[in-house]
């Protein structure tokens, strides 16, 4: 299953999320793409979302990049999956492209709830 992870540049992402998706033994079996991996090429073209599984997007930071691409990854009918930090706000719209939200309170929260889903694809 090729699975993209989107999220915003607002926080530190490689020690809050790449850091514990690449180190669980589930998860990293997985064909995961994370966008500002070092070594990873961004600048996904619009085409590459069609190629996708799975678009798992962190939404607890506001961030226009991330619309966008969940905006095509739901023209392509791509099963998306939002996870946000407990008491963030994010945006009403998201409703409109999925009704999978997630809230997490924890790094382990987090991790079981990527499992979770994983696992149900």
């Amino acid at each position: 299953m090729k699975i993209y992870f989107g999220h915003s540049r607002e926080f530190d992402y490689e020690k809050e999320l790449y850091e514990y998706i690449r180190n669980d033994n589930v998860i990293s079996k997985e064909n995961i793409i994370l966008p500002h991996e070092k070594g990873y090429e961004g600048n996904n073209s619009r085409e590459f979302y069609a190629s996708l599984d799975l678009f798992i997007a962190e939404i607890s930071y506001p961030s226009t990049g991330l619309g966008i691409e969940l905006g095509w990854a739901y023209d392509e009918n791509i099963p998306i999956i939002c996870i946000y930090k407990k008491s963030s706000k994010f945006s009403s719209s998201l409703k409109v492209i999925t009704n999978n939200f997630y809230e997490y309170k924890n790094t382990d929260e987090l991790i079981s709830i990527i499992k979770k889903v994983i696992l149900k694809k």
